[in-house]
């Protein structure tokens, strides 16, 4: 009863200061210094805080294992070590088995959450929207990004990123020319994802989010956008040749009227219909188009 006291006024102290720390944390380290978060600002996309609480409690919960395993490592290493004076081997012992029953259960309960964890926070990233207020099917190819605006039967053809002349950076490209993907704020959005070639992977950091594009199999992404508005940077995650690198698009959340607007742009500049599969690496050259389908 006396231990029992003991434990509970020590505890109190212990979770006192583990609220002071939490309370000092910056937005960026309290979601483990992840992409996509700012002091004052919605989350990118409604899965991103899930993403990021599955992973800062991932790591929270092994860096405990990780204490303690260190801790029983160093106390072993402390009591159990050869005085002076001593000689020979120590006791040996075959087995114990409550310690060898504990080492068994313990990983396999932190197994088991993992697993379970995830597979909830999975079905509810993966879950479809019945009635999407966006949909968008995007077209991978080596090595840019085609979008067609499905809802509004308009499309946005992409080429590779193309080296600045205005810039002395070493690496720097032109942004203007870089593929752009326009979704309005507040809306459920899904998104197609085809390749015409190779694999590709659709990867913007800020959403936490990124899902593989394949030849000859169709993926999905299912997410709503939320009222924090911006450009965020996307690229290709999966090596898929030679210019990879220069794989990259934006993601850009605006409000309704600056979508709609834009929308208006591609249909002012005759992308009306939607892109088809077809192959086509067309190198991404400036001014080059793919063939279009389902005028």
């Amino acid at each position: 009863m006396r231990h029992n006291r003991r434990l509970r006024w020590a505890a109190i102290p212990i979770a006192a200061a583990l609220a002071f720390v939490l309370a000092g944390c910056t937005e960026a380290q309290l979601h483990g210094f992840l992409p996509g978060f700012q002091a004052g600002q919605p989350p990118v996309t409604n899965h991103t805080e899930r993403v990021s609480g599955l992973w800062v409690t991932s790591w929270i919960v092994l860096l405990v294992v990780g204490v303690i395993v260190w801790g029983l490592v160093i106390w072993a290493v402390i009591v159990y070590r050869r005085r002076i004076g001593q000689t020979g081997l120590p006791a040996q012992l075959r087995y114990n088995m409550p310690i060898e029953i504990f080492y068994t259960i313990v990983p396999l309960i932190l197994v088991l959450g993992f697993f379970a964890f995830t597979a909830r926070d999975q079905e509810a990233i993966e879950q479809p929207y019945a009635n999407p207020d966006i949909k968008i099917h995007v077209l991978a190819k080596q090595w840019a990004w085609d979008f067609n605006y499905v809802n509004e039967n308009v499309y946005d053809p992409g080429i590779q990123a193309q080296p600045s002349d205005k810039s002395s950076q070493p690496g720097a490209v032109e942004e203007s020319k870089i593929p752009t993907l326009y979704l309005p704020e507040n809306k459920t959005v899904t998104i197609q994802l085809d390749s015409r070639d190779v694999i590709h992977s659709f990867w913007v950091p800020a959403m936490l989010y990124k899902k593989d594009v394949i030849p000859g199999k169709t993926n999905y992404m299912y997410f709503s956008t939320t009222s924090r508005t911006g450009t965020f940077v996307g690229k290709c995650a999966e090596l898929c040749g030679e210019y990879h690198s220069a794989m990259l698009f934006n993601l850009k959340i605006v409000p309704q009227s600056e979508y709609d607007a834009h929308i208006q742009s591609l249909r002012d500049k005759g992308y009306e219909g939607q892109l088809g599969i077809e192959y086509d690496r067309n190198n991404n050259l400036p001014g080059t188009t793919p063939p279009k389908v389902n005028q």
